[in-house]
């Protein structure tokens, strides 16, 4: 009989992370950016601090934003025209973590590894395993 995953094929996140911190590394000193890291590996830098007050996990949102692949700096997503989210706590982990770093009209880079996005899954057009940058405005919040 043949078995369709070996033990060598099982993921190993912890390696993909690592991986992932060295190419944004990499990435921010390449581009002379100053950046921030987060306990949780996330790398953001604040252009602009915003208000005093920041959105919660259950905050909804508007937003205007660029994502795009940190491999490649292709875009695969923006939204030039605030955008409504209806809960910060749906959506991925690096922008759960990253977005109530700033306040109202607040605007934050965000280098999201892997393992804080979509993981080593595909989704739509981002590749498994891709680290994402994402440039974000936090028009409004409620």
């Amino acid at each position: 009989m043949l078995s369709a995953c070996k033990k060598s094929d099982k993921f190993d996140a912890e390696a993909q992370a690592k991986l992932d911190d060295a190419q944004i590394n990499t990435y921010l000193t390449t581009n002379s950016i100053s950046a921030t890291k987060d306990a949780s590996g996330l790398y953001y830098q604040i252009i602009t601090p915003g208000g005093a007050t920041k959105p919660s996990a259950t905050s909804g949102i508007y937003i205007t934003y660029e994502g795009k692949l940190m491999s490649t700096s292709v875009v695969f997503d923006s939204k030039t025209t605030p955008y409504y989210f209806s809960s910060l706590d749906k959506l991925i982990e690096g922008w759960k973590i990253g977005l109530p770093k700033v306040g109202k009209g607040g605007h934050i880079k965000l280098f999201i590894p892997s393992g804080l996005a979509y993981k080593n899954t595909d989704s739509g057009s981002v590749p498994a395993n891709s680290v994402l940058i994402f440039d974000i405005t936090l028009v409004d919040f409620n």
